[in-house]
């Protein structure tokens, strides 16, 4: 058994019909004003959330702000922009609320709102400046509208860095959410395939941590418990939306995945995806997930063939078919019945002549993850992965 910590600072507040918990919760941070940071979009404000939120906390005395431009694959102008709001407003808080974006820049903002200079500045990675921040962040609360990203159990944010093709995952332990409430009946209105791509995340995270080299006991019944839970029912929630109890139970797998973030870590898969969603950013994260995963896995199960036993059961294999076979088996087939398929690197605009800089940018950019890979992983390796992946 490897050595390991366990830290999971955030309480959770969770089930349908949770949100109405900011209107009495003892948790919520004290202050009297707060940031709200939401996509760019405008869905917060079609579905009421925004409204609802702003509400419960008018009622409790908390005055709020918006910032509301974060855009999918968030950027680090947009962290630094919703800190210096924060500041200029005199926050007591930050709320995200949203999809993993801008609970992402809301984290990283919360850091850099107390402390000075740019977010890339304490970057770790890549060609971040290193910097740890002096002061403690404002204190954060999480309210996704997704299931999938699991960014409101960890405390780290996934950014690029803008006007480069780096993007990779920063935070700092004091930076986690204190407070999350996780209600499933914000997820009703995602359209099916929102649905079966930020479920694959949450799948993608349980396995990743499962096979991580940073693992521990708890992630990996955490990871089985959501592999199981994704498998049996995201094509229910993909196919009737209002199914509240698929909903309910996405919602925990993608928590789940937020833990396995938390306690162990992701993989090649996610390294190689963010270094082709920051060369192609209006790629889904979840589209380039599904389009190298089955690749990832194939090189991964050569590595670690052993634990693919458990996965491929926990992803509904008979006991028969149990292993690395049966799991990429079953990927492909729950693939299939959420209407994913195979997605076409070249809808995405990608060709071979693409493989060589995104190795290299992954190589370099997030030598976390590939340090946590089973096996080891060098650039012919990650070269390899991505021949496969754009011949499929």
């Amino acid at each position: 058994m490897p050595l390991f910590q366990f830290f999971l600072p955030t309480r959770l507040l969770f089930g349908p019909g949770s949100l109405e918990s900011l209107g009495d919760t003892p948790h919520l941070p004290k202050g009297r004003k707060a940031l709200i940071v939401t996509s760019s979009g405008g869905s917060m404000i079609r579905h009421g959330f925004l409204g609802r939120v702003q509400g419960l906390l008018a009622a409790r005395g908390v005055a709020s702000m918006i910032y509301d431009r974060v855009r999918p694959n968030p950027e680090s102008d947009q962290v630094d922009e919703a800190a210096a709001l924060a500041r200029e407003a005199g926050a007591d808080f930050i709320l995200g609320l949203g999809g993993g974006s801008p609970l992402d820049v809301a984290k990283a903002a919360a850091v850099m709102a107390r402390n000075p200079g740019p977010v890339w500045d304490y970057v770790q990675g890549g060609s971040g400046g290193g910097k740890q921040p002096e002061n403690a962040p404002l204190p954060l609360v999480c309210v996704p509208s997704t299931s999938g990203t699991g960014s409101e159990m960890n405390y780290r944010s996934v950014i690029t860095r803008t006007g480069s093709p780096e993007k990779l995952a920063w935070g700092v332990e004091a930076g986690a959410p204190v407070l999350s409430v996780v209600d499933p009946d914000l997820t009703l209105t995602m359209p099916p395939r929102l649905t079966a791509l930020t479920g694959m995340d949450a799948l993608f995270h349980a396995v990743e941590g499962f096979l991580s080299l940073r693992r521990q006991p708890l992630t990996d019944l955490v990871a089985l418990e959501a592999v199981h839970l994704v498998a049996n029912h995201l094509p229910q929630a993909v196919a009737d939306g209002n199914d509240r109890e698929a909903r309910t139970v996405l919602s925990w797998a993608s928590c789940s995945g937020g833990i396995c973030l938390a306690l162990s870590s992701t993989t090649i898969l996610h390294g190689l995806e963010h270094a082709l969603s920051a060369l192609k950013p209006d790629l889904p994260h979840g589209e380039g997930l599904v389009m190298l995963a089955p690749a990832c896995f194939r090189h991964l199960a050569a590595k670690a063939p052993e634990r693919f036993d458990e996965l491929s059961l926990a992803l509904g294999c008979d006991e028969d078919q149990a292993g690395p076979e049966g799991f990429l088996a079953a990927l492909a087939r729950l693939m299939e019945d959420c209407g994913l398929g195979a997605p076409s690197p070249a809808d995405c605009g990608l060709t071979r002549e693409d493989i060589p800089a995104l190795a290299q940018n992954a190589l370099e950019t997030n030598s976390r993850l590939l340090a946590a890979t089973p096996g080891g992983l060098g650039l012919e390796d990650m070269e390899r992965i991505l021949e496969d992946a754009l011949s499929a």
